[in-house]
């Protein structure tokens, strides 16, 4: 079984930024989190039920067949989604999807992760790698959609604003750790997604053995600790609920 790799963070733009630090910068005296991020309606959009959706299998080497996979996928996030905004009060747009072979996007280079969210265009650009064609590890290839509709998710209902202006006052491994929050959430919705999806997905895969390779995959700097991405991953699935994605008052020890 291949080792799981991260999906690829919200892009930086004059909005976003998720990398780097500024060690020379004065850091400001620490601040409660907003009510968007700790309070916000999403958390209400109450547990899920199960979802049936058509995803189709995925033939080696066709890039068509990936294709239709990703589509498939963003079909039964949109579904998933709206049916969640809805429940919380909340009005739901889907994002663009765009999906190619090269490394351009909407927003700029794709990373070599293969994914990444666009907030000023409100799009996940795909870019299907050719490891996604020699061995098209199925779970991994859906966690490229199901993670960056987390960052969706936080762009409507106004978190990835929220994190970006804490993130610009902020310096040094205050910035990691607001990185940190924001990607861990992203994971926790991705894995309230699978609570309901997760049969339709077909992930040839137990929940089991995947959060444990989740938990042993590399570690990034943006994402934090896999071991903790993994525990964010399974409250989301385990309680089927965006209640318990509340990473913004969670302990650091839970977020590095």
């Amino acid at each position: 079984m291949r080792i799981p790799l991260i999906a690829a963070s919200v892009v930086m733009t004059a909005g976003v930024a998720l990398s780097g630090t500024a060690s020379a910068e004065v850091k400001p005296a620490a601040q409660a989190p907003p009510a968007v991020l700790t309070k916000n309606k999403i958390y209400s959009s109450g547990t899920t039920t199960p979802q049936s959706c058509v995803i189709p299998g995925i033939r080696k080497g066709s890039t068509a067949s990936l294709k239709s996979f990703h589509l498939a996928m963003a079909r039964c996030a949109n579904t998933f989604w709206a049916e969640r905004f809805k429940a919380a009060g909340l009005a739901y747009r889907p994002p663009k999807v765009t999906i190619t072979t090269g490394s351009g996007s909407a927003c700029g280079r794709i990373t070599t992760n293969g994914a990444q969210y666009c907030p000023t265009q409100r799009t996940i650009a795909i870019r299907i790698m050719k490891r996604d064609l020699t061995d098209p590890f199925r779970m991994n290839i859906a966690h490229s959609v199901a993670h960056e509709w987390g960052h969706h998710v936080q762009q409507l209902t106004g978190m990835l604003d929220a994190q970006n202006r804490l993130y610009w006052q902020a310096a040094g491994t205050a910035r990691q750790i607001l990185s940190h929050r924001l990607e861990m959430q992203a994971e926790c919705f991705a894995g309230v997604f699978y609570s309901s999806t997760l049969d339709s997905i077909n992930p040839g895969i137990t929940w089991e053995q995947w959060i444990d390779a989740v938990s042993r995959a590399g570690e990034s700097k943006i994402h934090g600790h896999p071991a903790n991405l993994a525990y964010w991953q399974d409250q989301g699935f385990s309680h089927g609920s965006t209640r318990y994605c509340n990473t913004w008052t969670a302990d650091r020890g839970h977020v590095s």
